[in-house]
């Protein structure tokens, strides 16, 4: 995502919202008219953070910085997506350590900004096939096995998945062919799909999300991938990414020449058929 794109983004009140809510206490403490308002009870060095908030501050630092790692995180968007939730238990905790009132408002001041702003989706074009059932997708499989199907496993609740899902979704409009399609499975809905293909859908899983590239009806790449010992490896779902490890752009350059190929034995039969008709009008 570009950084023109990336602050197009921000500007969506959800967030700048969120933006607010967590630099909130901050705000109010650094803000000498609104800290002499709101913290008037606590004395003299009312406007001073004390080491407690201090401790709290620099404790949820480290803990975005580690999430964020752990998600993948690469661009301005997802690492404030992936560090909201953390900032207002953070906030809340401070507001509440200042006043348990204050603690209080500033939660159901999250839940009214949660309903009212939800995350913004993704709303750009994307060829994606959503399946319910293994028998539809193998189905799939079976009626044309030239087509290569590269089929993202996800839930909703994840983040890694919900950070993924704008990705995947570009991947799909940008590689979209008659031979290379791309599909998904809900295994938060439908777990018997995540047993078949042994992702688990655990709250502390790090298979989410999964992407598998199918061909010829089989499966031939996966990430994450777990090496000889049984390990899961670490991979970071970014577009560069996935289109390096699954080879996307050789790929797709791949199944037009077979779609081309395919098409001209076609074509010389239909220029044939309409030749034979013109001769015999013509006797």
């Amino acid at each position: 995502m570009s950084m023109k794109k990336q602050f197009r983004t921000l500007a969506q009140p959800y967030y700048w919202v969120n933006i607010l809510m967590a630099l909130s206490y901050l705000l109010a403490k650094k803000t000498k008219l609104i800290c002499s308002i709101v913290f008037r009870h606590a004395g003299d060095d009312m406007c001073e953070l004390d080491s407690r908030e201090n401790e709290i501050l620099f404790f949820l630092l480290i803990v975005i910085m580690i999430r964020s790692r752990k998600t993948g995180s690469v661009n301005m968007i997802n690492y404030l997506s992936s560090s909201f939730l953390y900032t207002k238990v953070a906030n809340a905790i401070l507001w509440a350590y200042s006043d348990f009132r204050y603690g209080l408002t500033f939660l159901l001041l999250c839940i009214f900004v949660g309903m009212l702003l939800p995350e913004p989706t993704y709303k750009g074009p994307e060829h994606i096939t959503y399946f319910r059932t293994i028998q539809a997708f193998e189905d799939e499989l079976a009626e044309n096995k030239r087509i290569n199907w590269l089929v993202c496993f996800y839930t909703v609740w994840n983040p890694n998945c919900v950070n993924f899902a704008p990705i995947f979704a570009e991947l799909s409009a940008e590689y979209n062919a008659d031979n290379l399609k791309f599909g998904k499975f809900d295994i938060g809905r439908f777990p018997e799909i995540g047993q078949k293909y042994r992702i688990s859908d655990s709250s502390l899983s790090r298979q989410l999300p999964t992407v598998i590239l199918f061909k010829n009806g089989k499966e031939v790449e996966r990430h994450p991938k777990v090496d000889a010992r049984g390990k899961l490896l670490k991979f970071f779902f970014s577009a560069d990414n996935v289109r390096a490890s699954f080879d996307l752009n050789n790929l797709y350059k791949q199944c037009v020449e077979d779609t081309l190929k395919q098409s001209k034995p076609q074509q010389q039969i239909m220029n044939s058929t309409s030749t034979n008709a013109a001769t015999k009008k013509t006797q």
